[in-house]
C-alpha cells in the first residue's frame, strides 16, 4: 500500500482502512506500507520487487508515469482495476484500459503504441473471463514482436517505427 501518512491526513485514514480491509477480507496476504517518496526510488531501482501497488488516484497516476520511462513507454503498461464482485462466471468485475490514458494529442496519427490496450485485454480475458492460455499467447505475442524489433516510435530507440496498424499486425501475425 503506497501513501504519504506521515504527512497527509487523508493518507493516515488511508492506511488505516487498506489496513482493515486486508486483514478482514484478505489474511492470507502479505501487506506492507511505503511512502510514495519511497515507493518511486524503489520502482526505479528494482520493480521487479513489487507484486501489486495499492494506491489511491493521484499517486497511482505519478507512479505509472514513472513506470512508463522505467519499461519504456506508457505504451506498454497495460492496466486492471478489479472489483470486489464477481460476474456471472464467477470472475470479477474489471476495467481495464491502456495506463496511458487516451492519448487525445496523437489520437488519429497512426503513431500511437498500441501494446497497452491489447495488454489490458489480455488482462481482461485472464481475470474476468478465466481465460489464461489465451491472455499468455497475446502476451507472449506482444513480447515477440518487441523483441523481432517491431516498434511504434515511443519505443524504437532511434531504430525504424512503425505505425499503429502496422504495430497490432505484427502481434496478430504472431498469435
Amino acid at each position: 500500500s503506497v501513501d504519504k501518512a506521515n504527512v497527509l491526513t487523508t493518507s493516515v485514514l488511508w492506511r488505516e482502512v487498506v489496513s482493515e480491509f486486508f486483514a478482514k477480507n484478505y489474511p492470507k496476504i502479505d501487506l506492507s506500507h511505503m511512502y510514495v517518496d519511497n515507493a518511486a526510488m524503489q520502482l526505479a531501482r528494482d520493480p521487479g520487487q513489487f507484486d501489486v501497488l495499492f494506491t489511491e488516484n493521484m499517486f497511482g497516476d505519478i507512479l505509472s508515469d514513472e513506470m512508463g520511462i522505467v519499461c519504456g513507454s506508457l505504451g506498454m503498461l497495460c492496466s486492471a482495476s478489479l472489483g470486489t464482485g464477481n460476474n456471472q462466471m464467477g470472475q470479477p468485475y474489471g476495467l481495464y484500459e491502456p495506463a496511458g490514458g487516451t492519448a487525445p494529442d496523437i489520437a488519429g496519427k497512426g503513431i500511437a503504441n498500441p501494446c497497452a490496450q491489447i495488454l489490458s485485454a489480455a488482462l481482461m480475458l485472464r481475470f474476468s473471463f478465466a481465460l489464461d492460455p489465451i491472455a499468455k499467447r497475446i502476451e507472449n505475442a506482444v513480447k515477440t514482436a518487441v523483441l523481432d524489433g517491431v516498434r511504434t516510435a515511443d519505443i524504437a530507440f532511434g531504430n525504424p517505427a512503425v505505425s499503429t496498424m502496422e504495430m497490432t499486425q505484427a502481434i496478430i501475425q504472431r498469435l
